[in-house]
């Protein structure tokens, strides 16, 4: 299928030390036994290279560390075909870490030292100017600070660009964001904390849907884990049930979604054409270690799902 728009996420960029455990120790328990894994991760790159293994051209803005993490992660980044020739380089901080527990259910711990993620801003907007047009889909996180992403979503808005924002981890966002964000995709408790609506079924998703709308994104998309995903979009709702897998593992299942969504938007679909990549694409990488080792191509979702 024809790729018509370019995707650049702005984000983080993270080194994941993974343990799988039994279960999760209690306050000051030492638990024995896990296996360890060490991938590259963070929302930002985890999303770029969803986005990048489903076929989309995509450019990933971030900053590392001098360090051996921040050089390992450009190499891995650019292995997936992502151009990173706007990765900023920063001399004095430590390119970021997550500390990942994982447990027998596939549910996930995560502790993330920022690092050099702390530090992503624009001084000036040549790097913006160089890689957002109207032929742009702009995807952001919460994991760089508020001020930079405020920054990102109103200079996309005024070039014309779509502007989807993954509202993760949760927090509170300015009214400058939210007013400047085409699509928002937060999951169940990213749902209440911006609209204060508890999200647990279809009737609430719609409240908070609704709410959220309100404050300036026209497309809001409530994903709910096994349960599925909400979309309301202009007064419309539509909602898609999860498809149904073993899940072995769930850290990177919403990254997956959104690099899945916007790379079904770069080729022209509607929010709720491109909600079906997104489920199947999330399903298929909870049935996967890893945060982005998880990440399906193309060929595989389409395998698994015929």
């Amino acid at each position: 299928m024809l790729i018509k728009k370019r995707i650049v996420v702005v984000g983080s960029t993270n080194t994941d030390m993974v343990v799988k455990t039994e279960r999760f120790p209690h306050p000051g328990e030492t638990v024995l036994g896990g296996e360890f894994f060490m991938n590259l991760g963070g929302k930002g790159a985890n999303q770029a290279v969803a986005a990048a293994r489903l076929g989309a051209e995509v450019q990933f803005i971030t900053k590392v560390g001098d360090d051996l993490f921040g050089q390992d992660a450009i190499k891995q980044l650019r292995n997936e075909n992502i151009d990173a020739s706007a990765i900023a380089i920063d001399r004095k901080r430590s390119s970021g870490v997550a500390l990942i527990t994982v447990d027998k259910n596939g549910e996930n711990n995560i502790v993330v030292a920022s690092g050099a993620n702390a530090a992503l801003n624009f001084e000036d907007n040549m790097v913006l100017e160089k890689t957002i047009t109207a032929d742009t889909i702009v995807l952001v996180q919460l994991e760089i600070p508020l001020a930079t992403i405020e920054q990102v979503c109103g200079f996309a808005k005024k070039r014309g660009a779509t502007v989807v924002l993954n509202p993760a981890p949760a927090t509170t966002l300015s009214a400058g964001i939210m007013q400047a964000v085409d699509i928002i995709t937060p999951n169940q408790q990213e749902a209440e904390m911006l609209s204060g609506i508890a999200v647990i079924d279809e009737k609430t998703a719609k409240l908070a849907a609704i709410k959220i709308s309100s404050l300036g994104p026209k497309a809001v998309l409530i994903t709910m884990g096994s349960k599925g995903a909400y979309l309301y979009e202009n007064g419309d709702a539509k909602f898609m049930e999860a498809y149904k897998v073993v899940a072995v593992d769930t850290t990177a299942a919403g990254d997956v979604f959104n690099g899945a969504l916007v790379v079904g938007l770069s080729r022209g679909e509607s929010v709720s054409e491109a909600m079906d990549l997104a489920c199947k694409s999330a399903a298929l990488a909870v049935t996967r270690i890893g945060a982005q080792a998880s990440a399906p191509t193309l060929s595989e979702v389409e395998l698994f799902f015929n």
